[in-house]
């Protein structure tokens, strides 16, 4: 038994990608990176800039909501910003949200994401949600941390049936070659977590969660990663992490909903 839950330490995990000097927005359905923003506000980054939900500076007192893009999250913000017209203007900024988080449907072996379409683009079998910022965020001078809380071959594919945003294309300095500039730093799923090679720039296995083993990851990805020599075990939450999540960040656990099955494709 132990005193936390898999979306805790995923969360754990997010939050301490952040710093004290960085800004951060979230998405749409994105209840893990809030939580994560969050929390690193409440502990190691209390400087930490957020605008939540693309609107709110800095909300005082922010209420999480299932879609994580409501009035509730902002409504006691700093100050607020008009999407269109000026949120944007910060995204393309080289200066500002540096880090960003993403959720894809579909992630490749590169780190490029697939929110568009399932099977063939003329004749999908799944069309989803779309881009969104997501085309913008992968084509700038961004760090893109990947959040997937199904981790499966169907999920981490060798290659992405649509590209909606730009990992590392197909690897071994791509990405630079066309003038692009960040691109994908980690991956966090509900199994692991992966970097990605220097020279190949191939998802790598950085760690594996606690009760999961190696061969566990590797049977339920849908291409090879980069091993190394090692592979260490993901840095469970603390005691006082998890209850910020349960009493103060997520009382009412929107959380867990991302980790239901499914529906088959």
């Amino acid at each position: 038994m132990t005193h936390y839950s898999v979306d805790e330490l995923m969360i754990a995990t997010l939050a301490a990608c952040f710093d004290d000097d960085d800004q951060v927005c979230n998405g749409l359905s994105s209840v893990l990176p809030v939580c994560a923003i969050q929390l690193a506000r409440l502990t190691h980054a209390p400087d930490l800039v957020w605008i939540a939900g693309s609107s709110g500076v800095d909300p005082l007192d922010p209420e999480l909501t299932a879609s994580s893009f409501e009035a509730p999250l902002w409504r006691d913000a700093v100050m607020y910003l008009e999407h269109y017209a000026e949120f944007w203007d910060y995204v393309a900024s080289d200066r500002f949200l540096r880090k960003f988080c993403v959720g894809a449907a579909q992630l490749d072996a590169y780190g490029n994401a697939n929110n568009s379409v399932i099977g063939a683009f003329d004749h999908p079998r799944v069309r989803l949600p779309g881009t969104a910022g997501l085309g913008d965020m992968g084509a700038l001078d961004k760090q893109l941390i990947y959040w997937v809380t199904d981790h499966s071959p169907r999920t981490l594919v060798e290659r992405v049936d649509f590209r909606s945003g730009a990992g590392y294309l197909g690897g071994h300095g791509e990405r630079a070659r066309l003038g692009l500039r960040g691109g994908p730093a980690l991956v966090v799923t509900n199994l692991a977590v992966f970097d990605f090679a220097p020279d190949s720039q191939r998802m790598r296995l950085m760690s594996v969660h606690p009760g999961i083993s190696v061969d566990d990851v590797l049977s339920a990805t849908g291409f090879a990663p980069v091993l190394p020599p090692r592979v260490a075990t993901t840095t469970p939450p603390t005691a006082e992490q998890v209850r910020l999540i349960r009493e103060r960040i997520d009382p009412h656990g929107y959380r867990k909903r991302g980790f239901r099955p499914p529906a088959d494709w």
